[in-house]
């Protein structure tokens, strides 16, 4: 068994696309994933699987959810060894004055090089980031709420979608899946 994490894009975000945990760890379930836990509110599922081929998981995932609730849910998958590389190659990490600042974005793929290339480092100082295949990691020293560093922003000049975390789940999300 492979332990891995779902994270799910744009739940709970407002009063909109509502999605009950206990009834997400319940679907989950039913599909024959085993120790599904979540993590806050906001579509992080740790859980174990069969390692066979564990992307063929998300579209079953994502039709499962869809067929549940209503709507269709994007969702992204990292490994425990995922997430532990994420966790030890920040690139923030020594000039952040804490894990406040800290933010991952997750992207559904790897964004080509020209893309990232076009990214603007300027757009919104002193914010930074660094795109590392599938992930983006960001730096706000001045807080993410009035950056222009925004995940829109990313998704649109990428080509890709993503889904992004505060560093204190990342983290918390790569404890969980440990074996």
């Amino acid at each position: 068994m492979s332990h891995m994490v779902f994270l799910l894009r744009g739940i709970n975000v407002g009063g909109r696309a509502r999605v009950p945990m206990a009834e997400l760890r319940e679907t989950l379930g039913d599909l024959g994933l085993t120790d599904v836990e979540t993590y806050l509110q906001s579509g992080n599922v740790a859980f174990a699987a069969p390692s066979d081929d564990p992307e063929d998981l998300v579209g079953t995932v994502e039709a499962a959810l869809a067929d549940r609730f209503g709507f269709e849910i994007r969702v992204l998958l990292r490994t425990h060894g995922d997430l532990a590389a994420v966790v030890a190659d920040n690139p923030f990490l020594a000039r952040a004055s804490g894990p406040k600042s800290l933010h991952v974005a997750f992207l559904a793929a790897a964004p080509p090089a020209q893309r990232v290339d076009g990214l603007d480092p300027d757009r919104s100082p002193p914010d930074a980031f660094a795109v590392a295949g599938r992930e983006i990691y960001l730096h706000y020293p001045n807080g993410a709420g009035r950056s222009k560093l925004t995940l829109d922003y990313l998704e649109r000049q990428l080509g890709t979608v993503g889904t992004a975390r505060h560093w204190n789940t990342v983290t918390r999300l790569a404890s969980m899946t440990a074996p």
